[in-house]
């Protein structure tokens, strides 16, 4: 794709290597270890992120975890013992802050992942799981750092992160990979 013998793939990939690489897998295991022991689990996400943090909680449900998603209808209220999980990787979306502030007056434990650890959300969160990758609040001037744009890099380390994390959540909660696929859905 280029005519220095790299590619656009491998310099995407390159990039979603170093970031991953930078993630503490310390703070990885606790976030599973979370999410392990919720009575309830809601995630939200904005744009993009959404559409990663709706993956991990189609396996979350896989997994047998009682997740849902913050604006389907049947989201349950959250309480003590409960984690909202939500991905902003800027960390200064209102609709994210307004919720997270909303799961903490409940007593839910708010579990983020973002690229800011300074950011607002940062702030309000019990628990931060730091992406140091580049998003839309970074793609600008000199704080660009990704050849993918806008956050694209970020939302590709959510999918990564989210992948390892089921594998690492498979493990704690004991499901089996037959187990999981008792649980897809057959109305596709």
């Amino acid at each position: 794709m280029t005519g220095t013998g790299t590619t656009l793939f491998d310099t995407a990939l390159g990039e979603l290597g170093k970031v991953l690489a930078r993630i503490d897998e310390s703070q990885v295991d606790a976030a599973c270890a979370m999410l392990a022991g919720a009575g309830k689990i809601a995630v939200y996400g904005c744009g993009r992120e959404a559409l990663q943090v709706k993956g991990f909680a189609m396996r979350l449900y896989h997994l047998g975890l009682p997740v849902s998603v913050v604006g389907d209808m049947t989201t349950p209220p959250l309480g003590e013992g409960d984690v909202f999980l939500v991905s902003s990787g800027p960390g200064e979306t209102t609709t994210v802050l307004t919720l997270m502030q909303v799961a903490r007056d409940a007593g839910a434990t708010v579990l983020l992942l973002t690229a800011e650890a300074a950011s607002s959300a940062a702030k309000r969160a019990d628990f931060t799981l730091l992406i140091p990758a580049q998003t839309m609040a970074s793609d600008q001037g000199a704080a660009k750092t990704s050849v993918l744009p806008m956050g694209s890099l970020f939302e590709g380390a959510l999918f990564l992160l989210f992948e390892v994390m089921v594998l690492k959540l498979k493990d704690l909660t004991g499901a089996t990979p037959e187990a999981m696929r008792t649980r897809h859905t057959n109305m596709e």
